[in-house]
């Protein structure tokens, strides 16, 4: 019988993938497609009419979009699925009724990145903006990267793209996953850890997978000072930031070898990771100057501290933030604004809530000012069976208890409204979350609702 592996490399191969409008799976997808290889998708919020911007930009790579009802795989030759995807999808009953091999997304990739150059992000933060400033370094620098990350580039969007891969004959910059305990599977040539702190399992867990990555690192392993992270520093290039950077309300400077560095976004964390960025590519050959040119032009990513836009002198951001390092971390860069912050918040699934309640409390609790707004979203419910004993409320209870300005927002509309009739100039308004598609356009209504008639 032929490896799964043996199709790799032979463009006539398909190779099918399930639940291709996630963000994994999409990245994997069109990689695949952008190097000429055959690929097709489906997806039931396809099927439901939804994921059309995902949908096009996929078929303008070159992957082809089928129904989700086992169709597709009569001519696959491989299917990729992910932890996500049930097994009694009829994709994945139809692939064990014919024997057509299935793959688990994390295999794919790690067969991707063991095959050459590459390199490796992991940390409990960070990982797609770092993987983004990596990329966009390294295409300034001339080195032709490739790319499969979480998070999607601007510049990439902009080029009408997806913006989460790109297909190049330089070294795979990817995004390195520890959620689901795959990160163990990867062999790069390069590999960086940036941090740790408490977001999908506990840390020691976490710690675990940063170990064995370490060790499966095939060249050079850099990582953070992060002070949970002083066991793997034996060997490894350690980087810091350094002096304190300027932070101002739409940019941060910094200095790294004496080189100046200023990067369009704002926020001390966003300085953290341009310094992570600069001691991989410095890792690789490239220079701090080349570096730094480089992000100047630095366009971000989707989702990650994006201006939306202005109106009536009220900015309107979005954001993935969904733990509580990260929220934190985007309520300090927005209160450096000077004025007051209106969060909304949803967060995304019944157990990463049950898991991170205290933290998310304590993280709101030190964040949001007495001026603020903080509004709490009903829980993200994306499918399958789970135990449902947490909701929003009792996050919100807890923080008006301890004094926090926080409401339940159950109907969005309604937000939008009390939004529009309290907010003013010198506000930020921050739509937080991750996962739900229906974000971005949740952000630009708030803008639309504010702007003037």
């Amino acid at each position: 019988m032929t490896a799964w592996t043996d199709h790799l490399d032979d463009p006539r191969a398909v190779f099918h993938f399930v639940g291709v409008g996630g963000s994994g799976m999409s990245a994997l997808a069109q990689h695949r497609a952008l190097g000429g290889g055959r690929a097709s998708g489906s997806d039931r919020g396809i099927d439901g009419g939804g994921l059309v911007e995902e949908r096009r930009a996929l078929e303008a790579a070159g992957v082809a979009i089928a129904p989700q009802d086992g169709s597709a795989v009569d001519g696959a030759d491989v299917v990729v699925a992910s932890t996500a995807v049930e097994a009694a999808i009829p994709d994945l009953v139809r692939a064990r009724e014919r024997g057509v091999p299935v793959v688990h997304r994390a295999d794919l990739l790690a067969a991707l990145v063991g095959s050459g150059p590459s390199i490796g992000i992991a940390g409990s933060s960070g990982k797609s903006t770092v993987t983004a400033m990596v990329f966009e370094i390294l295409r300034h620098a001339g080195r032709d990267p490739g790319l499969i990350t979480g998070g999607r580039l601007v510049s990439l969007m902009e080029a009408g793209r997806l913006g989460n891969a790109w297909r190049g004959a330089g070294p795979l910059v990817f995004e390195a996953d520890e959620s689901d305990g795959s990160l163990v599977k990867h062999h790069p040539e390069v590999g960086v850890v940036l941090n740790l702190h408490r977001d999908h399992m506990p840390d020691e867990a976490v710690l675990e997978q940063y170990r064995a990555f370490r060790e499966h690192v095939r060249g050079t392993f850099l990582v953070g000072v992060d002070a949970p992270l002083v066991s793997l520093r034996d060997g490894a290039v350690v980087y810091e930031l350094g002096d304190e950077p300027a932070v101002e309300a739409d940019r941060v400077r910094f200095e790294v070898d004496g080189v100046p560095v200023e990067l369009p976004l704002p926020g001390r964390h966003n300085a953290e990771n341009a310094r992570a960025a600069i001691a991989v590519a410095a890792a690789v050959g490239v220079d701090p100057e080349t570096s730094s040119a480089a992000l100047r032009a630095y366009r971000g990513v989707h989702r990650r501290y994006e201006r939306v836009g202005e109106a009536r002198g009220v900015l309107v951001v979005d954001d993935f933030a969904h733990n509580p390092k990260k929220l934190r971390a985007v309520l300090a860069t927005a209160a450096g604004r000077g004025g007051r912050v209106l969060a909304w918040w949803q967060p995304h699934g019944f157990a990463p809530t049950r898991f991170l309640k205290d933290e998310l409390i304590d993280a709101f609790a030190a964040a949001v000012r007495p001026d603020d707004r903080l509004w709490l979203a009903p829980i993200y419910f994306a499918g399958g069976t789970v135990s449902r004993d947490v909701a929003s409320d009792d996050l919100v209870a807890a923080l008006v208890r301890r004094g926090t300005p926080a409401a339940l927002a159950a109907d969005r509309d309604r937000w939008i409204e009390e939004v529009r009739a309290t907010a003013r100039e010198g506000d930020v308004v921050l739509v937080l979350g991750a996962r739900d598609p229906t974000l971005p356009a949740l952000a630009r209504s708030v803008l639309e609702r504010l702007s003037p008639p």
